[in-house]
């Protein structure tokens, strides 16, 4: 069953269940200070979990975009990812635990959907603890779901009862919060126990791992392909649990997980999406090797070998840089954020292409066959696809002259070395300077032992990586003073700061309208509790009367004090009431329904009307005062404005 197959059936699973299928939102969050990518299908979701009405409804499912930047060094091994697809389902209030559970056994079960085998699935729940009971009626569930198809799902007890492949027994095991609870992501928010599904592989138990095996087990023989959360509980800053106003349902399953178990593949490297890429890194290899491919498909690294972990990396990265670029709200490389981010992904690449003998550009070409095998579902890269090619051209070949500028200087220590050699430890390269290669250049230890190896050298290592260790020491160090200075609240931080803030982005885009012209469109934003950031169109610099003005208009509305509410209707009213939003997005092909927030009323004229999900103010008046700290550039065609207020006087 190929990717593309199973991501349709889960979606069309669930539509016949009564969801509303949503679009991808995108990776780039909007108004989340905590986080730089989506990194689940619920991020987007986090105020209709906290309450707030879903114009589309109370059953939701989707196929959602996500980049996780904390493993990007063990990218390259037979599992991590940076750029994934997450299939999940949510219910807002409406259905619980007995149809959730039973859903999922379905759709994993069933013929007519993916048709796992049943003696391969195991289950686990939480075991409970002081702040939530053991999750007793998840345990029933399961067990009458199996009884059905004769199967008795016994309860198993880690380190006593071990699973036998595809046979009756001990099924279900009870794990603690580590295993088995799910949230927040933040300090604060939505949380709850959590049902998983694993399949078991079959593959013999690794003793170092534990005398006994079970599903948790980190041998690897059982894969966990699906996580259904139960959020019921919302976590407050002092670190206790209250029950929240609504129980939901959110689950998600890996796309390129299940991908790798139903067409029989032992990494997720192996999927039908993945060895596109693959072959086409195959076919860069040979044609700068003056051999023609004679297969464009089928390309299949050895596992564990040195081409193994490069193409993966290579394959992973370009997958993830060409879909953050493409994004709806996409960024190129830059040296800050979430463009940061995107350098590094495509400079890995770059420097792994050169382990594999590759010298000329290939990672534009690359992108496009990303483009042609994801284009079909996520339109966006099709519509970017000028944007996504010139920006990678653009980062390899400044890249591809560091390098080059690299090795001139490798030659240089070693001529040093040569003019200076002493009787001891001649061919012995300072810690300190390789760890400078690394540092300055983007050389990673691998290369530059391969470097000097070809002259016969090495470098101290003892040396070098007591250099990195300071280094990432004081990285770590500065790190954790940055957070502690931006990244302030729980996931989707709606506190009454960050509110006032999300309400002041849409004053701010229609003065800017107002005052520079209907070219002006938001190309991005960010909050968090001290400041807004907003990022526009706009072709040259803002002049001081330009910014004067804006912020004069502004804050005339919030003298004003007009009222804002939101009205739900479909995209196409939306863009008949002049409604600002983007109107590309895919609520358009499904005919769904959105919110279109309105600053003022019928009587004196709309201020302001926008399409978004919220939160706002209720009266313009409760922003206080508004003030523009700093106009700049982003990047050719893009302005960026730093904003605060100052919330209203108290009488």
């Amino acid at each position: 069953m190929l990717t593309q197959d199973i991501r349709h059936k889960f979606l069309e699973f669930f539509k016949e269940k009564g969801h509303a299928i949503i679009p991808s939102a995108s990776l780039l969050p909007e108004n989340d200070p905590t986080v730089l990518f989506t990194t689940a299908g619920m991020h987007p979701l986090v105020p209709y979990l906290m309450g707030q009405s879903h114009p589309m409804g109370q059953r939701l499912a989707s196929c959602q975009k996500c980049v996780r930047t904390v493993d990007i060094e063990n990218v390259g091994d037979n599992r991590h990812l940076t750029f994934f697809e997450m299939l999940g389902n949510w219910s807002l209030g409406d259905y619980f635990k007995p149809e959730a559970i039973a859903w999922s056994f379905e759709f994993l079960t069933d013929k007519r959907w993916l048709a796992l085998d049943p003696l391969r699935l195991y289950i686990t729940v939480f075991e409970g603890d002081a702040d939530a009971p053991r999750d007793e009626e998840s345990i029933g569930i399961w067990q009458a779901q199996f009884e059905v198809i004769g199967i008795a799902a016994e309860l198993g007890l880690c380190g006593q009862d071990e699973p036998s492949v595809g046979s009756t027994g001990a099924r279900i095991y009870a794990y603690p919060k580590v295993n088995n609870w799910w949230g927040p992501a933040g300090q604060t928010g939505p949380c709850g126990p959590n049902t998983e599904m694993f399949y078991d592989t079959g593959r013999e138990h690794t003793p170092s791992f534990g005398e006994m095996c079970h599903p948790n087990c980190d041998c690897g023989r059982f894969v966990e392909i699906w996580n259904d959360v139960f959020m019921v509980y919302e976590k407050k800053s002092a670190g206790t649990f209250v029950t929240l106003a609504q129980k939901n349902v959110d689950t998600g399953m890996g796309l390129e997980r299940i991908s790798a178990i139903l067409q029989g593949v032992e990494t997720v490297f192996d999927i039908n999406e993945m060895q596109v890429i693959g072959a086409a890194i195959q076919a860069v290899i040979l044609a700068q090797a003056g051999i023609q491919s004679e297969t464009s498909t089928g390309f299949r690294p050895r596992s564990g070998d040195l081409a193994s972990s490069s193409v993966r990396i290579i394959t992973d990265h370009i997958r993830a840089a060409t879909f953050i670029i493409g994004d709806q709200r996409g960024v190129v490389p830059s040296n800050v954020g979430q463009g940061y981010v995107v350098r590094r992904l495509i400079r890995r690449a770059v420097r792994e292409g050169r382990r594999l003998g590759i010298r000329e550009p290939f990672l534009a070409k690359l992108a496009n066959v990303v483009i042609g095998e994801f284009g079909m579902h996520y339109t966006e890269l099709e519509t970017n696809r000028e944007r996504i090619v010139t920006a990678i051209k653009r980062e390899e070949a400044k890249f591809s002259q560091t390098l080059e500028q690299g090795l001139k200087k490798v030659k240089k220590m070693i001529e040093e070395k040569q003019k200076y050699k002493t009787a001891v430890g001649s061919n012995v390269i300072f810690g300190k300077d390789a760890f400078d290669l690394f540092q300055t250049y983007g050389f990673p230890p691998e290369l530059i032992e391969e470097e000097l190896a070809q002259h016969g050298y090495t470098y101290n290592k003892a040396e070098f990586k007591e250099a990195f260790n300071q280094a990432q020491k004081a990285h770590q160090e500065l790190s954790r003073s940055v957070s502690a200075g931006t990244f302030k609240g729980g996931l989707a931080d709606h506190s009454v700061e960050t509110t006032r803030l999300h309400t002041a982005t849409h004053l701010l885009h229609r003065a800017l309208k107002n005052v520079l012209g209907d070219h002006v469109e938001q190309k991005g934003s960010n909050i968090t509790v001290e400041r807004l950031r907003f990022d526009f169109s706009h072709p040259q610099k803002m002049t001081s009367d330009e910014i004067q003005l804006v912020e004069a208009i502004v804050n005339e509305a919030i003298k004003t004090d007009l009222p804002i509410h939101f009205e739900v209707m479909s995209l196409d009213d939306a863009k008949a009431s002049g409604a600002l939003g983007y109107f590309e997005d895919k609520y358009a092909q499904l005919g769904g329904k959105i919110k279109v927030y309105m600053v003022g009323g019928e009587d004196r004229g709309y201020f302001s009307k926008e399409i978004c999900g919220g939160p706002h103010v209720e009266y313009t008046g409760e922003l206080g005062s508004f003030k523009i700290q700093k106009e700049e550039a982003v990047s050719v065609g893009v302005r960026r404005i730093k904003a605060s207020v100052t919330g209203p006087k108290l009488v």
